[in-house]
C-alpha cells in the first residue's frame, strides 16, 4: 500500500470557493472535498487542484521582475484560442499577448485570484521520413 495516496497543486487565496468553481469548469472536473478554508476539486484529465484560504494572499506580478515567477500551473489544450475565449469567459485574464518561439506556441493567463498559467499546445509532429 502506498505512503502517499494523493498530490495536490495548492493555490493559496482569498475566496476557495470561488476560485475552485473557476478551474472546476475550465478542467470540466468536480469538486471532491470541501471544508471552510480549503476546497479540492479533480479535472476530467485526474488533475488534482486545492484552493487555500488566506486572506493575505497576494498574486505574484510575473512578469514583472521585482517578484519573480514561483510556480504556475501548465496545461496542454488543442485550441488556444477556444481556450482562451473560454478562460475570459470565466473570469480570467491574458497576462501575455504574443506567443512563445520553439516547438510549442504559449500564452500566458492569471486565474481571478492572480495565478499565472500557461496554456500550451504542441506541435503537429512531422511524418517520419524513409
Amino acid at each position: 500500500m502506498p505512503l502517499v495516496k494523493a498530490g495536490f497543486v495548492v493555490l493559496d487565496c482569498a475566496e476557495p470557493e470561488k476560485l475552485a468553481v473557476f478551474y472546476t469548469e475550465l478542467l470540466e472536473g468536480e469538486q471532491t472535498e470541501a471544508t471552510a478554508n480549503r476546497v479540492e476539486i479533480r479535472g476530467a484529465d485526474g488533475t488534482r487542484l486545492a484552493f487555500r484560504r488566506d486572506m493575505n494572499a497576494t498574486p505574484p506580478s510575473w512578469p514583472r521582475p521585482e517578484n519573480s515567477l514561483q510556480a504556475h500551473l501548465d496545461f496542454v489544450v488543442e485550441d488556444l484560442d477556444e481556450a482562451e475565449r473560454r478562460i475570459v469567459g470565466l473570469g480570467g485574464r491574458p497576462i501575455e499577448s504574443k506567443d512563445a518561439a520553439g516547438p510549442y506556441e504559449e500564452r500566458g493567463y492569471a486565474d481571478p485570484a492572480g495565478h499565472s498559467f500557461t496554456l500550451r499546445r504542441t506541435a503537429a509532429a512531422a511524418p517520419k521520413q524513409g
